[in-house]
């Protein structure tokens, strides 16, 4: 295959996105910046003149928080939010996804962001990629398996902590029946035999159509996973809407890599040394307990978020302001601290969770999603920089990026 050249591509952005959490915006830019891609994250809806001090930027995120949220919420937030991303000119439109799809029809329905979407683009087809084998996550004839922290692999139904996650547990590995129980819309699949038979771009054009139907597309390993973003690339037409995890970022960067148009080598650096690191946890998986436990026995000390205070309004400021001020008073000594709100799926803090919400008046999900990142009032976008003396731009092997840099509003 002959290699092109960046002019190949169309000029400004590649791809937009809304972010259903901020990790989940993070997870996205991160994968689009490794591979030496620019990619810009707002907080709040971007508009034309913002991009303006992000020349370079070839890919612009929005991060939300629709995942904790209702159908009745997102009819309300969703479409303006999708209308701004779509002004600004992408070809694809994304609404960014865990690769774990745990979404329920009442709370963070993916069907029902996929149903406003696609109204914001023209395209006849709703592509969708999930699988992301580099983050241990294998889609499989439309089921989805995830690693869990011991490196086992499972089947998500299986999952030790998807299955049991406190809010939208994973019941069903089989995405299609999955989201068929939050949209009506139609739902196919490209399968792995199909697309390692050449057979792709067939299935593609025969299942597209006024009804723009979700697609799914298998991705389990290498070849997979460039297929899909040949797929989902070539066949963007005028504009397309896809609900996917960064897994659609590892495709769409896999085929452009093919191309020709993205270096072979790519990554973020190892971080340089610190004097100390500040970390909150919000997790209640078995991983993040492990890390949580690694960190207390390396020399980072702990500090519990205390769960009941945080569902008061009256007292979830006053923790927050406490728990801030033992974490600055330790790392004014040198000691890296860690917050955190539980240790593994058994803390009380996961399994009293229910008699705790009930006891402050609020539904389940309210108590486990209803917060939002609180950002500095002077801070609107972020974007991890290039490292120093290296030109931030798709058209140049640059070295690889530095950490997280923070640009304010002005």
């Amino acid at each position: 295959m002959t290699a092109q050249t960046p002019s190949d591509w169309p000029a400004g952005l590649l791809l937009s996105y809304y972010g259903d959490d901020f990790t989940g915006s993070t997870d996205a830019m991160d994968a689009f910046t490794a591979a030496g891609l620019p990619t810009v994250l707002f907080v709040t809806p971007p508009r034309v003149q913002d991009l303006a001090r992000f020349p370079q930027a070839r890919c612009v995120g929005l991060a939300g928080l629709s995942r904790g949220q209702s159908p009745e919420w997102m009819n309300r937030e969703l479409p303006a939010a999708f209308a701004s991303l779509a002004s600004l000119g992408a070809p694809i439109l994304q609404y960014k996804v865990c690769s774990t799809f745990d979404s329920s029809p009442a709370i963070g329905s993916i069907g029902r962001a996929i149903d406003l979407g696609v109204r914001a683009m023209p395209g006849s087809w709703s592509p969708m990629v999930i699988g992301a084998p580099r983050l241990r996550r294998f889609q499989m004839f439309g089921n989805l398996f995830a690693a869990a922290a011991d490196g086992a692999v499972h089947r998500l139904d299986r999952h030790p902590s998807m299955s049991r996650h406190p809010v939208t547990p994973m019941d069903e590995a089989d995405l299609r029946a999955h989201l068929a129980r939050q949209t009506r819309r139609r739902i196919e699949l490209i399968d792995l035999a199909q697309l390692g038979q050449g057979l792709g771009q067939a299935r593609c054009d025969s299942l597209r159509g006024e009804d723009r139907p979700v697609v799914m597309l298998d991705v389990c390993d290498a070849a997979t996973q460039r297929e899909a973003g040949r797929l989902v690339w070539e066949n963007r037409g005028a504009g397309v809407f896809s609900a996917s995890s960064s897994g659609l970022q590892y495709a769409l960067t896999a085929h452009w890599r093919e191309l020709g148009l993205l270096p072979e080598q790519t990554g973020l650096p190892v971080a340089a040394p610190a004097p100390c690191i500040a970390a909150v946890s919000g997790s209640c998986s078995p991983m993040s307990a492990a890390q949580i436990q690694w960190a207390r026995g390396h020399g980072f000390q702990t500090a519990r978020l205390d769960v009941r205070q945080c569902l008061d309004d009256t007292r979830a400021e006053i923790e927050i302001e406490r728990l801030a001020a033992h974490a600055s008073a330790l790392i004014g000594q040198g000691i890296s601290p860690i917050v955190y709100s539980a240790e593994g799926p058994d803390d009380p803090a996961v399994t009293s969770f229910d008699d705790w919400v009930a006891a402050a008046g609020i539904s389940r999900a309210e108590g486990a999603c209803g917060s939002a990142v609180h950002w500095p009032r002077s801070c609107g976008a972020c974007s991890i920089a290039p490292a120093s003396g290296g030109s931030w731009s798709p058209e140049a092997t640059a070295p690889a990026p530095s950490p997280a840099t923070w640009a304010s509003r002005r």
